[in-house]
Parts: C-alpha cells; sequence; structure tokens
C-alpha cells in the first residue's frame, strides 16, 4: 500500500547568501528569498551555519526564524558552538552534516557509526530541547543502525553519488546506487526514522526519488537557486513541487539512469 502523504518540500538558501558574499553588503537578501519560496508553496526552509560563515550567518539564522512561518532545518557540524546557536535560535530541526573548511560542498555523508560517541550527547541537548535531530548519511545500512541507535528523529540520505553518476550516463553505477537509496529508505523506516533526502537532485531525480513511499521531505538548494536565476524563484519552487508531487502520485522505480 503506497502512502497518500505528499513529500515536503524543503528548499535550501544557502547560495543566496553566497551570491550575497561574493561582493559583500546585503543584496542578494537569503531570507527574502526564504519569503518567497514560502509565498511559492516550500514547506520549510533549510539553510547550513557552517563554521567558516562561508555563506549562510549567524543573523541569516535569526532573521529565517523571527520572520519565516516555516519551519527551519538548522544545518550544522557536530560542535559545541553550533549547539549553542542551534539552542539560542530554537529551529523546529537540526540536520548534522560532515563538514571541512577544505571542501566546496559536502562531500559526504556523517559518520554516525564511528562518531557515536561524539555524537551522542549533542544529540540528547538538541531532542531535551525539543529539537527534532536529523542525521545526513549515505544509504548505508551500518549508519543507519547507528543513527537509530542514536536516537536521532530522522534520517536525511545523500543522493549526491547517484545524481553525479545520472549527470556523467554512468547508467549501471547509477541504477546500483538508486538500489542502495531504495534498500537505505526501507530500513530508515523499519527502524521508525523519518526519512528525508538531499543532495544533488534536480527536477527529473526529485521526482524520481519521490517515488519511494518512504520519502517524507526532499531538501533542494544549489539546482533551484541557480534555476532561479533564469526562471524566478517563485516558479523554480512550483514547477519542483509539481514535479515531487507526480513522482509521488505515478512513480516508475525501473527509470534509475
Amino acid at each position: 500500500m503506497r502512502s497518500a502523504a505528499p513529500v515536503r518540500l524543503g528548499v535550501n538558501i544557502d547560495h543566496v547568501a553566497t551570491v550575497r558574499n561574493a561582493r559583500g553588503g546585503v543584496h542578494p537578501d537569503p531570507v527574502r528569498a526564504a519569503l518567497l519560496a514560502m509565498a511559492a508553496g516550500a514547506d520549510g526552509i533549510t539553510a547550513h551555519l557552517r563554521e567558516d560563515r562561508r555563506h549562510i550567518r549567524d543573523a541569516d539564522m535569526a532573521r529565517i526564524k523571527a520572520e519565516v512561518a516555516l519551519p527551519l532545518n538548522f544545518e550544522m557540524a557536530a560542535t559545541d558552538e553550533m549547539v549553542a546557536i542551534a539552542l539560542k535560535t530554537q529551529p523546529h530541526a537540526c540536520c548534522l552534516v560532515p563538514e571541512r573548511r577544505e571542501e566546496r560542498t559536502t562531500e559526504g555523508g556523517l559518520d554516525a557509526a564511528g562518531q557515536a560517541a561524539e555524537l551522542g550527547p549533542k544529540i540528547a541537548i538538541l531532542r531535551d530541547a525539543g529539537i527534532r535531530v536529523s542525521l545526513f548519511i549515505a544509504p548505508d545500512l551500518r549508519q543507519i543502525e547507528a543513527a537509530q541507535a542514536l536516537s536521532a528523529d530522522i534520517v536525511e540520505l545523500h543522493t549526491g553519488a547517484w545524481c553525479d553518476h545520472r549527470a556523467a550516463g554512468e547508467a549501471a553505477e547509477a541504477e546500483a546506487e538508486f538500489l542502495r537509496l531504495q534498500a537505505g529508505a526501507t530500513l530508515a523506516a523499519t527502524l521508525g526514522l523519518e526519512v528525508h533526502a538531499g543532495h544533488g537532485l534536480d527536477y527529473a531525480t526529485a521526482e524520481m526519488i519521490a517515488g519511494f513511499e518512504e520519502i517524507a521531505e526532499l531538501n533542494i538548494g544549489h539546482f533551484m537557486i541557480g534555476e532561479a536565476i533564469f526562471s524566478g524563484l517563485d516558479a523554480v519552487v512550483q514547477r519542483m513541487r509539481a514535479c515531487i508531487a507526480k513522482g509521488r502520485a505515478d512513480p516508475r522505480l525501473e527509470h534509475v539512469a
């Protein structure tokens, strides 16, 4: 029996801030982008406050929470500094992600299994404050089991490898990664975890991954902000929502490459 629940769309506004910071000043304003996304039908706003503040800044997070009437998904490294900021900001959810200063974007999933001793206390602090905790992990069975053991509420499956193989025309590798995502989503749901997905998604891949009945939410940023340059953010949000709805209603899981 397929779930009738629609897949939520979280819009990541990080790269509006990237453009702003390239020149300095206040334009374009990522909070304005969040408000536009909300008006166009987004279900939530995602923003990653990196340790080096390369795009989103502390003041952006405070303004999003104060001015945007949507759930805020606060992406962050599992550090004492970020936990303290999250407790002050009180987002709807915190998504713990791996972070390296030299990377351009998040390159892989969090090692929940290998870092359980470090992650456990931070997850407990956030959950005790009423903040839902998500772990951004590869669709690896060991990592999913570790997320459940750590009492995370959510896993967000890293779709980047699948999207990269598709973009490179590597059909066999794309199919293998798609099947890993499918198995990971099934296991996570069986273990009682809410299942999200994101990284590298575009219209086509968002439509396809929305066909997994376990998926509750997709968080998408870079592609949407890039397309907004040409089509406008409201039109992009509306088209993405339509693609997700189509995939949910009529999955074609055999088309994986």
